[in-house]
């Protein structure tokens, strides 16, 4: 690891459409932007909804794949290749860093749209190596929250570590229909999600459940909500939350990103 490495950010992603990788919209503009804003980390470690599993895994292979885990979309999305290097020696500090927890080295995952559709426009020159940590989808919210407190050393050692999700998922009550209005109950608990950032509740936001109707409909499986929790436990007594972007796409998918321990300026 480098010495003496500046602290890096931590960073939550809400990554929406994996079409967002090959348009322009406010969302991909800002992820650029925030990209820009950055000081350049020697690799990062991302948490993504989209690798949810029975246990915890990290990646260590030296060339990750680039997954395309979806499907009805256009040929010009399958044909994005994210070509960063993966990190074995990261893979194994997560690993040692999150004992007495068995955590696997896999060698068969790879960068699923989850890391890759909003790195594409954050790193676009996937110049920076990359390692997926799995999300246990077994345990509960607190599992997340303290498992990710661990991790915490390695903002020190140039490590960006970033949660790719979304704070708002229902794909059941998606509407096709472009700038649609958001669904209330979306709206209601993606501005409680921001209240709750901005002041630091971080109890509120692991006990998510408990903010009733709004939480059960906003979080339907958590998924994608539980990337927040890694990012949301790294954040030191002298760090504020700002917001690179939000909004609500489609009704109720939310596309909130929000920085813990950006340098001003």
């Amino acid at each position: 690891m480098t010495a003496g490495a500046a602290r890096m950010p931590a960073i939550f992603f809400g990554h929406g459409s994996p079409m967002n990788a090959i348009e322009r919209t406010r969302y991909s503009g800002a992820w650029h932007r925030l990209g820009d804003a950055l000081p350049k980390p020697r690799a990062i470690l991302s948490v993504s909804a989209h690798w949810y599993t029975r246990g915890t895994a990290v990646t260590a292979m030296d060339r990750p794949r680039t997954i395309h885990d979806f499907g009805g979309f256009p040929q010009e999305l399958f044909e994005v290749q994210y070509p960063a290097r993966g990190d074995p020696e990261l893979a194994g500090r997560v690993r040692d860093l999150l004992a007495p927890l068995e955590v696997p080295l896999d060698q068969t995952w790879g960068l699923d749209h989850g890391s890759w559709s909003v790195l594409v426009h954050a790193f676009p020159q996937a110049d920076v190596p990359v390692v997926q940590l799995s999300i246990d989808g077994t345990k509960p919210p607190r599992f997340h929250y303290d498992l990710a407190k661990k991790l915490a050393p390695l903002r020190d050692e140039g490590v960006l570590i970033l949660g790719s999700g979304n704070v708002v998922h229902n794909l059941g009550r998606i509407q096709w229909v472009e700038d649609v209005r958001p669904y209330d109950w979306a709206a209601r608990f993606n501005d409680k999600v921001r209240d709750c950032l901005a002041t630091r509740e971080h109890g509120a936001l692991i006990d998510f459940a408990a903010l009733g109707e709004d939480a059960r409909l906003s979080v339907p499986t958590p998924d994608h909500y539980l990337p927040l929790l890694y990012v949301i436990a790294q954040q030191r007594e002298d760090e504020t939350v700002s917001f690179a972007v939000d909004g609500i796409e489609y009704g109720s998918i939310g596309m909130l990103t929000a920085v813990i321990g950006l340098p001003a300026g």
